[in-house]
């Protein structure tokens, strides 16, 4: 009586269990969820609820197979090909359990998906029904899937219908398709036509016309009184004229009212599709929240740019001694070239 008293209160502590949402553990390549031991449950069990081989976690935690596990015992289940899915479909039989990453003070969404296997920003924003690029810390977000076996694993009660995992950009509808590349339409002669058995030709040949899809409109921030002196009143090499960019209203309602921070020191270039022709240009910066905007001025020529923060700059060698990193469009409207590192001001709300 005793021992189906002690199994009739495990199990629902063991089905809680099985609803705790799947947070991951570690970074880029080396991820992992953390597994506690249950009563009765052996090297087998586990991987099964993972649908990883014993071969292939033992030796991720220094364990024997020859060693018995503990009640309680942590143990550390590696996401690998195997078993976790960012791309691609899963196989017969199996389902898909979403693995979530918890934001963490001052984390934004490029940091995040960084360190998710380089998962890109825009997959992460649909996985997660995302618009902005601010998350609030303790947010749990989607960077991955659990690919379980539907008749072994209890997981599988947390399965979902999985967006696309393509990781494909956002294509064009058919319509702006059909529209930017509407192929050329000729104007041809017409036919002779015979009218009382007499020929009669028509209109004479008339030249070909093609029909050009219609280009995009530029940005080009309005101009103010001080344009005419202002250090972000530059004409980029492409003919375009942000003044300073598309963020630069925002820049003057965040700091109206508010104290102005200063930092001298070296910026970097990181490539971006953004900017060139919307004026839009971002940063990587570690003063600042994720979201804001600050003003960033080369030191050599006085002129400035508006970028809004995407994420603190990572924690790796390459950035060792580096204020800022800017994106190559807003690094061309300050006159730099991408190769170079510069010395700027970066300006902020505090």
């Amino acid at each position: 009586m005793k021992r189906i008293f002690i199994i009739l209160f495990c199990l629902p502590l063991f089905a809680v269990a099985q609803d705790k949402p799947l947070i991951a553990e570690g970074s880029s390549s080396d991820l992992y969820l953390i597994h506690t031991v249950a009563a009765k449950e052996n090297y087998y069990s586990i991987g099964r609820i993972y649908n990883i081989s014993p071969k292939e976690y033992a030796p991720y935690n220094n364990l024997s197979m020859s060693q018995a596990l503990a009640l309680g015992q942590k143990i550390k289940i590696p996401l690998s090909k195997t078993n976790f899915l960012q791309s691609g479909t899963p196989d017969a039989g199996e389902v898909l359990v979403p693995v979530y990453h918890t934001v963490k003070d001052k984390e934004g969404l490029y940091k995040i998906s960084a360190g998710a296997n380089k998962l890109p920003v825009a997959t992460l924003k649909k996985w997660n029904h995302l618009s902005g690029e601010t998350v609030n810390n303790g947010t749990n977000l989607i960077i991955g899937y659990l690919r379980v076996k539907k008749d072994l694993s209890p997981l599988a009660s947390q399965a979902i219908d999985a967006p696309g995992l393509d990781n494909s950009a956002p294509t064009e509808t058919a319509e702006a398709v059909a529209e930017t590349h509407k192929p050329v339409t000729p104007v041809t002669a017409p036919s002779k036509k015979i009218i009382n058995k007499e020929v009669v030709a028509d209109q004479p040949k008339q030249e070909e016309v093609q029909v050009k899809p219609a280009q995009k409109t530029k940005y080009e921030a309005p101009v103010t009184s001080d344009a005419a002196t202002s250090g972000d009143n530059y004409t980029s090499a492409n003919n375009y004229n942000f003044r300073g960019g598309a963020f630069k209203p925002d820049y003057n309602k965040q700091i109206a009212g508010q104290s102005i921070a200063k930092e001298n020191g070296a910026a970097a270039i990181f490539k971006s599709t953004s900017g060139w022709e919307d004026g839009k240009y971002y940063c990587l910066y570690n003063s600042a929240q994720a979201g804001s905007i600050v003003k960033v001025t080369n030191a050599a020529n006085g002129r400035s740019i508006y970028a809004k923060v995407l994420d603190l700059i990572p924690d790796i060698k390459q950035n060792n001694g580096i204020t800022i990193r800017i994106s190559n469009s807003a690094a061309e409207q300050l006159g730099v070239s991408n190769e170079d590192k510069f010395d700027c001001m970066v300006e902020y709300s505090k």
